[in-house]
């Protein structure tokens, strides 16, 4: 700020899963190889704070594999993005996100261009550039648009990053799970194609599954942090978080209850939606829901829009529970993901 210097930011969502990060330092590295004389300096920030960065495990892991140090990367709480922003010098790319969380609202004025891959909730009007597209992974996307930008920009490294996190986000390219559109696939053999030492897919995805399953040793607290998303209404802030086990062996867990209840009063969330997923051999997945609140009208009006919503119906059935505060599901719709939940439960509120 003191020397003037304009920052473009390229961000990815606050969950800060392997593909935000990886598609925000790829697209950063485009940036900065392609852009004409730029005046800025292109900047990937991750979107959670460094001490989040160890639960974020499946990222560590890949980011270690390829040799890229953490001391190298930038975290939310070391850059300043209102005050560059407040200081005229700040151009935001958003990734994996279009919609900045309403603590971030001041920034929008700052987005110039959007990359992501989840239904459109709000129009953006020009300058800002927005590509949208309904595939796997926002990586296939930035995979796609290096790809078509000048030949030799893509390095070995960017290129076993964005294969790597491809093939976690469409879970190995399997159709099972309900992810992978024909784009995905495309961008991964034509990655293959002009890198043939990548390692085999199989030995990719299974790495990168484990590291990501790995909750040893991590408290209820922060296998909630590991990936939460907020929605809010102007009454109510509800956390949704992905937790990497199955529901009755999360529901097991010494304290449970009360770690529900801490966690929530520390951060203010009326309530809790826990989104659990775990995988056959075969790459089906199991998913279950808890919700949890000790408000009993904000519980009821979500357990009502999941039981009830039709795009997608869930088809949802009931499981016991061992505390009224908490609404437990086993989710007979296995397609339907986070990313298709996040919409019914933010109409609801």
């Amino acid at each position: 700020i003191r020397q003037h210097q304009e920052i473009h930011v390229v961000m990815g969502n606050e969950a800060c899963d392997l593909d935000s990060t990886v598609s925000a330092l790829a697209l950063a590295y485009f940036l900065a190889q392609t852009s004409p004389a730029p005046k800025a300096a292109f900047v990937p920030v991750l979107n959670i704070p460094r001490a989040d960065f160890a639960l974020r495990t499946e990222t560590t892991f890949l980011l270690r594999d390829r040799g890229i140090p953490a001391a190298s990367l930038i975290f939310r709480d070391e850059i300043d993005l209102g005050g560059l922003h407040h200081a005229g010098l700040l151009s935001l790319t958003l990734v994996d996100h279009h919609v900045l969380p309403g603590a971030d609202a001041a920034l929008e004025e700052a987005v110039v261009e959007v990359l992501d891959h989840r239904p459109l909730e709000r129009d953006r009007g020009p300058p800002c550039q927005v590509t949208v597209e309904p595939v796997g992974s926002c990586a296939t996307l930035v995979t796609e648009r290096i790809l078509q930008g000048p030949p030799g920009v893509l390095d070995r490294t960017t290129a076993a990053l964005l294969h790597g996190t491809i093939l976690l986000d469409c879970i190995n390219l399997s159709p099972a799970a309900g992810k992978v559109t024909p784009r995905d696939v495309a961008c991964v053999s034509l990655l293959e194609e002009r890198f043939p030492e990548l390692p085999a897919r199989d030995a990719v995805f299974g790495a990168l599954q484990a590291a990501k399953f790995d909750v040893t040793g991590l408290t209820t607290e922060q296998m909630l942090r590991k990936d939460l998303k907020v929605i809010s209404s102007d009454e109510v802030v509800v956390a949704i978080s992905g937790i990497f086990e199955d529901l009755e062996t999360f529901l097991l867990r010494p304290g449970l209850l009360q770690d529900l209840e801490a966690f929530c009063q520390g951060r203010g969330y009326a309530g809790l939606v826990a989104m659990t997923v775990s995988f056959d051999e075969h790459y089906e997945p199991t998913r279950k829901l808890a919700v949890y609140s000790r408000q009993e009208p904000l519980r009821s009006t979500l357990c009502q829009a999941l039981e009830e919503a039709t795009t997608p119906s869930l088809l949802l059935q009931l499981l016991p529970s061992p505390w009224p505060s908490l609404a437990a599901y086993a989710q007979g719709n296995t397609v339907a993901t986070r990313k298709k939940v996040l919409p019914i439960l933010r109409a609801a509120l």
